[in-house]
């Protein structure tokens, strides 16, 4: 390896005790927190990791793990590791990483540091990939960053791609020197690969808009970094100085044990050590003396377990949720980075761009709708550029309970009718509400359709979908908000329709205010079924796919609520249901009919003769070849509601989006327990008919076996790898050991493939070809 060179070496001996000014960042810390001085001092002994040395009570929030090292160097250029380890503040003003060289003597820091590096660097089976950015990515890179939530952590930037520093805020002018285009890439992909305890989030970029965000952080390119070749002597005395140093106290790496903790935080000597200025032979951090008042402050309070209310207010703080939220008097977007929260639907006012509040967000939220938001990435806003980030579902798992526990408003009861009652005046009491909430909600009653989408179709703006209502909303949350909106969200744009609790309609159910609520509630609850309410029937529009492939996404009956049609010029098209992560439909001729036209909105269906697959998951580890498959669950009459709302989750799948080539043609991304699949079908022409050649492409942590259901139906076997219905073939080779068994429905059966899974990466190839 390159040696550190005459420059760094009189850097490091001249480096001297930061000012008072500087510390760790902790970006949830610096503006209208929920915290006491001594719950922040908390806060900063867990992120900064102070238990991983020193004895101390369990904390009130997930352990927060330091960075994995098992592939740093492929990860981080050699050069910026070697200053990093040196002093991380000077490499990285700001960072919660401690000076674990202040005590060695100044001639020796640049020695260790640079052994480190030889042995964190020989850890790692790839290696650094200096390639630069392409500029051309840079312009949309931009974009994103200043839309979808990046600036609520870090500084925005101006014209000339310069920091506008800014209290709390996560300086990244180090980035350049530390990544190549390909890894940084790689991490805003995926950053709790690296990162698992989500301080850093996934903002669901796609792997194209992860390489746009690299390009315009990286910027032009610089110098090449220099080519590593590390010392296997110097690697091992290396591993000595990683062991004497204790580094796997934070960072788990191999088989190196983490020394024992030393003395108990609680009952120390706080004018010595981390918080003194000469912390002697202890790793030093640059704390300022607001972050050395809250810890001793913490210390000095008396050990008891944090409260429910303390515990949400520390997750809230320490995940920085109150940079973009706000809750009761605290938090919020600060008016430095309001400008750069925008949306598509500028007349819904502050609350079509900025994101909602967490006030009583416990009683408003269903728990399944909260989970769904926080660890599945679900959102009801697409009109909203920023982003919900995913910390986790580990970092967040206690947190929808504890706001369940907190939050509430004065519960309310409906009675709600049944379609099919027992008697006739039940009967008539159904078609009363439906008709009545039908009223309500159109133009010509209180004209929720002006501002909301109802099933995909809009009439006016485009808010929220009004059919997500009862799949969201607890209905005590709904039935006080609607009749006073500005007392949960000040200057909220939504007027409302019971001012003090008095209907405006008094025409409609006898102007009772209990009963047109309950009405709307239950005219809502009818989902998809519910007759279009006034005002919003809207023509359909034919979409067709010309010169490229053309994606659009919104509910469908042929493949759910997160439905996806991908079209072809070769008109043969397809519709993939990203709910469970299954192909569901085929057909040719035209592509679809929708709603109204446009990317990503309203309904749509096939506009040819279609053939149905089933909608259930498509992968599954079965215990065995008898073992039945997992259904997806149904709602009858008798079942109104979904008796499994979290059916994918359950079961391991999860999607992760989509990204497309220069084609247009969509890779789909999801889980299936720890294996990555993407999923990709293009159409080939054979002798002038179309075929769909479906590539499976998994990634998987290490050698596994799952089932795939590739067909359902009256299936006849016409080979080994080749099988039928009346209306669909498909080949499926070379996939590995097949089943054909019957269902539960006498006149069908199933056809399940047995997926011998490797350890890294392997592909599999579906082939569908529509029978005349």
């Amino acid at each position: 390896m390159k040696s550190f060179g005459l420059p760094l070496v009189l850097w490091v001996l001249g480096l001297s005790l930061p000012s008072a000014s500087a510390g760790p960042v902790i970006p949830g810390l610096a503006d209208k927190h929920p915290l006491s001085e001594a719950e922040a001092g908390r806060l900063l002994l867990g992120e900064l990791k102070c238990a991983a040395c020193h004895a101390s009570p369990p904390s009130a929030l997930p352990d927060r793990a330091a960075p994995d090292l098992a592939e740093v160097g492929a990860r981080v250029a050699p050069e910026y590791l070697k200053r990093f380890l040196a002093s991380p503040e000077a490499a990285h003003p700001g960072s919660t990483m401690p000076d674990v060289l202040a005590s060695e003597p100044a001639e020796e820091r640049a020695k260790i540091a640079e052994a480190l590096a030889h042995f964190l660097i020989t850890q790692s089976p790839k290696k650094f990939d200096p390639r630069p950015a392409d500029p051309k990515n840079a312009p949309a890179g931009k974009a994103l960053f200043h839309s979808v939530g990046c600036v609520t952590c870090h500084p925005p930037r101006d014209n000339a791609g310069k920091e506008r520093p800014r209290d709390g805020a996560v300086g990244l002018g180090h980035v350049p020197a530390k990544y190549g285009a390909a890894a940084l890439a790689d991490f805003l992909y995926q950053p709790h690969r690296v990162r698992s305890s989500g301080r850093m989030p996934d903002m669901k970029l796609t792997p194209t808009e992860a390489t746009a965000v690299a390009g315009f952080l990286l910027g032009a390119p610089g110098e090449k970094p220099a080519v590593v070749q590390t010392d296997t002597k110097l690697a091992a005395v290396g591993k000595q100085h990683f062991q004497r140093l204790n580094c796997a106290a934070c960072h788990k790496l191999g088989d190196i044990p983490a020394g024992k903790p030393v003395a108990a935080l609680e009952g120390s000597d706080l004018a010595h050590g981390c918080l003194s200025r000469k912390p002697g032979k202890g790793p030093r951090y640059v704390l300022d003396d607001g972050q050395v008042k809250a810890i001793r402050a913490a210390l000095a309070a008396k050990a008891e377990p944090a409260s429910d209310t303390a515990r949400v207010a520390l997750t809230l703080t320490a995940f920085n949720c109150v940079g973009c939220h706000a809750r009761d008097k605290f938090g919020g977007v600060s008016e430095e980075i309001d400008p750069f929260f925008t949306s598509g639907e500028k007349e819904l006012g502050d609350e079509g761009r900025l994101p909602p509040p967490l006030t009583l967000v416990g009683a408003k939220l269903r728990p399944v709708a909260l989970k769904k938001v926080l660890f599945d990435g679900d959102g009801v806003r697409p009109y909203m550029a920023t982003r919900m980030p995913q910390y986790g579902e580990a970092n967040l798992r206690h947190l929808p309970d504890l706001l369940a526990k907190l939050d509430a408003v004065k519960p309310v009861a409906f009675n709600l009718p049944k379609p099919d009652g027992a008697t006739a005046t039940e009967r008539d009491r159904e078609k009363e509400m439906r008709a009545g909430g039908r009223e309500l909600v159109g133009d010509k009653g209180l004209g929720c359709v002006a501002c909301h989408t109802f099933n995909g179709k809009a009439a006016g703006k485009k808010g929220i979908e009004l059919l997500t209502t009862t799949e969201r909303l607890r209905p005590s949350w709904y039935f006080h908000f609607l009749q006073n909106p500005g007392a949960f969200r000040p200057r909220v744009v939504m007027p409302s329709a019971w001012p003090n609790g008095v209907a405006v309609h008094t025409t409609i159910l006898a102007g009772d205010t209990h009963r047109q609520l309950e009405a709307v509630w239950y005219y809502l609850s009818l989902g998809t079924s519910a007759q279009d309410p006034s005002g919003v029937q809207n023509p359909e529009t034919l979409l067709s796919a010309t010169d490229a492939a053309r994606t659009y996404r919104g509910r469908s009956g042929v493949a759910g609520y997160r439905g996806i049609a991908v079209g072809s010029p070769e008109r043969l098209h397809y519709a993939f249901n990203a709910e469970t992560g299954t192909l569901s439909a085929i057909w040719t001729g035209d592509f679809v009919r929708v709603n109204r036209g446009g990317q990503g909105s309203g309904n749509f269906h096939p506009a040819g003769r279609f053939v149905q697959l089933a909608q259930d998951v498509s992968f599954h580890d079965l215990a065995d070849e008898r073992a039945p498959w997992p259904l997806r669950p149904v709602m009858t009459k008798e079942v109104p509601a979904n008796p499994n709302p979290l059916y994918p989750k359950n079961l391991g799948y999860q999607f992760q989006g989509y990204h497309t080539d220069d084609a247009s043609i969509p890779t789909f991304m999801y889980l299936c327990g720890e294996i990555e699949i993407e999923d990709r079908s293009v159409v080939q022409l054979v002798d002038k008919k179309p075929r769909l050649v479906r590539t499976l492409a998994f990634d998987s942590p290490k050698d596994r076996t799952v089932w795939f259901r590739a067909l359902t139906g009256k299936i006849a076997a016409e080979s080994e790898t080749q099988f039928k219905t009346g209306e669909l073939r498909v080949t499926a080779a070379p996939a590995g050991p097949t089943v054909l068994r019957p269902t539960a429905d006498a006149k069908a059966n199933e056809l399940l493939l047995k997926f011998a899974i490797p350890k890294g990466k392997s592909t599999k190839v579906i082939t569908y070809e529509l029978l005349p």
